[in-house]
């Protein structure tokens, strides 16, 4: 493979320094990430591109061309006779730039064989991309047995040239005894390492264990250090019955073991409205030969369901082909020209979905379209809530903020962010109090300004509101997901919302006094704490910053200094240093906090504006989440540049292709994130003053 491969790089265990257990992101003193990297065997590197928690836009390399993921391998039949739509005809048509073909039937059916083994598997499909091949493990499944060794289905692949060779595997029903998924593993991972002995191209290595959560950890553990693709496997079964929430269970289970320097395949996910739900757990590559099949019986596939063929009198589809030839005219055509045309809409719907889920996750709102597609059949709504049951499996990677909160449906007050979002709010909380009840007012001078921060006699005020996803702070409610929100709330009658303190009785307070400063004060102090932790607000704020509010809004939107903006503040209500704004969290922070450290290699071109390469990152906070402002520093603490993390620190170094920092300022370009009152169309605005 030449060119196309290079080594896969993985991180040896953490040495970590300990800091107390304390502050509001694990500890105030950050701990210390230091990695040593080590080469291992040749393979290819997937590239992390955009991301949306663990959902991830990538790019994965092969010798027929890179595959641009997430992405949808539609199942071709090896025979051209048994395949109504040509895979070329898949590439050209429907944009899908790679296939999965069955060795084992290749392999088993003499004149196909000899034709692959001749003239190669792309020559056989006259397809002149990326090829994955499956070993059997569906006909095992499906038959009980396979006719051939895996080694010998292995040496055919190798043979006929696939792009990505799959271990034969031994397949695991969902419901079998803890026992033989136990003797299942052990023997597919015995088989891999084999493979992975005589071949030095693209691996997937299948991912199994039945039901049982600590076979499936340990089989995906194992997975990750062989695999190029690691394929989970043994849930066809589980879709087939519906029964999504015991495959949420098994991705929940399989996540943590996952290599993310790996592609990972989901065995078998071809109805396009799972394909959100897969994504959620990084689940990059699909497959599946369900649009046929559902074509064959006479079924259209929908994001959002799926319709008789001959239940259909109106124009329900749109699209192109239906456009050409109405759905009410296939009815009426031929079987074999019926099951074309089906066919053809069907995967024209996948290939559609798995564009809006590419699009979703560019614009951080996956969450969202699962959500909607959930709604479409009750077992994926099970499903969906089962897998926010286990939101320990999406934390690591969930960003800091999105640009919007939007509720679509029952698991939205459920979602990652607002669970991490209510803890740190009841941390934040730790040796505060008593809370007073407030109505929900914005934080600007028209709003808040005559709500006391404290008695006629000095003793401080402190109040918390009623937000759709639980009680707040005040102080606090300008923050990610509270300070974004957008539900049902925002549109009900406001009529009962007071800008004030509706009730005085018994307090001892000047209600007629203008308390705007004290609340900016406030707001101020808690936002940097939200970030900084106690100590770290102290040191950030005894430097003399003040709050500047936005004009059009009133919200909090900068922090200056002596005229200088240091710090801007967007619709999430977090603080953004600029380069000004990094220098003094740089002199006020100690090491390591807010920092990633850069490798000696990388310092030139950080300092002048790049980008900071995961393989080059030799350490830093580890407190710090996907979306965090970041220091980025070489080996002395020198400070370089500030950026945004686009990977968990975990991650780092052990996806080589992928931006760790994406850098906003530095030197030589101060000032950082863009003002959000500056240029670009009109946020809009609620009735309250707050940003829709």
């Amino acid at each position: 493979m030449g060119g196309r491969l290079s080594s896969r790089v993985r991180a040896e265990p953490l040495t970590v320094r300990e800091g107390p257990a304390v502050g509001n992101r694990r500890q105030e003193s950050p701990n210390l990430i230091l990695r040593r990297v080590r080469r291992l065997e040749p393979m290819g590197e997937f590239e992390l591109r955009e991301r949306d928690g663990l959902a991830r836009i990538g790019r994965f390399p092969t010798p027929h061309g890179a595959v641009e993921t997430p992405a949808l391998l539609p199942v071709v039949h090896p025979d051209p006779a048994r395949q109504p739509i040509p895979p070329s005809e898949i590439r050209r048509r429907f944009g899908l730039a790679a296939v999965i073909t069955s060795a084992y039937i290749t392999w088993r059916t003499p004149p196909l064989r000899e034709i692959a083994e001749s003239r190669g598997i792309h020559a056989l499909l006259d397809f002149d991309g990326p090829v994955m091949t499956d070993s059997g493990a569906f006909q095992q499944h499906a038959y009980g047995q396979v006719e051939v060794s895996d080694a010998a289905i292995f040496s055919f692949q190798r043979r006929i040239g696939s792009d990505i060779a799959t271990v034969l595997d031994v397949f695991t029903e969902p419901d079998a005894p803890q026992e033989v998924a136990l003797r299942a593993i052990e023997e597919t991972s015995l088989r891999a390492k084999q493979a992975r002995s005589l071949h030095k191209g693209l691996l997937a290595v299948p991912v199994q264990g039945g039901l049982h959560a600590p076979l499936r950890f340990r089989s995906a553990s194992e997975a990750s250090e062989i695999g190029d693709v690691l394929a989970v496997g043994g849930v066809v079964p589980l879709m087939e019955q519906y029964r999504f929430a015991d495959l949420a269970r098994v991705l929940i289970a399989v996540r943590p073991g996952l290599s993310p320097g790996a592609a990972v395949h989901l065995f078998g996910t071809g109805h396009p409205m799972t394909f959100a739900f897969a994504a959620l757990f990084g689940v990059d590559l699909f497959d599946s030969a369900a649009y046929l099949k559902f074509a064959r019986r006479g079924a259209l596939m929908f994001p959002d369901g799926t319709v008789p063929l001959q239940d259909v009198r109106e124009a329900i589809c749109r699209c192109a082909l239906c456009e050409a030839v109405p759905l009410t005219e296939v009815a009426r055509m031929s079987d074999e020209d019926r099951v074309v045309r089906v066919a053809e809409h069907n995967l024209l719907q996948c290939a559609q979905e798995v564009s809006l889920v590419r699009q979703a996750i560019r614009d951080a709102t996956l969450w969202e379209l699962a959500e909607r597609r959930a709604a479409s059949h009750p077992a994926l709504q099970v499903g969906l809530r089962t897998a926010v049951r286990g939101v320990r499996t999406f934390l690591p990677t969930e960003p800091e903020s999105r640009r919007s909160f939007r509720v679509v449906g029952p698991t939205s007050g459920l979602r990652p962010s607002v669970i991490r979002f209510l803890a740190q709010v009841e941390r934040w909380k730790e040796g505060r109090g008593p809370y007073r009840d407030h109505p929900r007012v914005p934080l600007t001078p028209g709003g808040i300004g005559r709500t006391p921060t404290e008695t006629r006699s000095g003793a401080s005020l402190l109040w918390e509101t009623q937000t759709a996803i639980g009680r707040v702070p005040l102080e606090l409610t300008e923050i990610y997901p509270v300070g974004c929100y957008l539900g049902l709330e925002e549109f009900e009658s406001r009529a009962d919302r007071a800008e004030s303190v509706a009730s005085a009785d018994g307090l001892d307070a000047d209600l007629d006094r203008d308390y705007s400063k004290r609340w900016a004060e406030r707001q101020l102090r808690a936002t940097f704490e939200w970030v900084h932790g106690r100590e770290g607000a102290n040191e950030v704020l005894s430097r003399g910053l003040v709050g500047e509010r936005s004009t059009r809004t009133g919200r909090l939107r900068g922090v200056v200094r002596e005229g200088n903006r240091l710090f801007t503040i967007g619709n999430d209500g977090l603080p953004r240093p600029t380069w000004l704004g990094a220098e003094l969290v740089h002199a006020a922070r100690a090491f390591p906090a807010q920092r990633i450290i850069a490798d000696s290699d990388a310092v030139p071109f950080v300092e002048e504006g790049r980008s900071l390469f995961s393989r080059f990152v030799k350490g830093g906070d580890s407190s710090l989440i996907p979306g965090s402002s970041a220091l980025v520093v070489d080996e002395s603490d020198r400070l370089l540049a500030v950026g945004r993390l686009v990977l968990a620190p975990p991650e780092m170094g052990r996806i080589p292709r992928a931006v760790a920092v994406r850098v906003v300022a530095h030197r030589r370009r101060p000032d950082g994130e863009p003002d959000p009152e500056a240029g670009g169309p009109e946020s809009p605005v609620g009735p309250d003053g707050r940003d829709l």
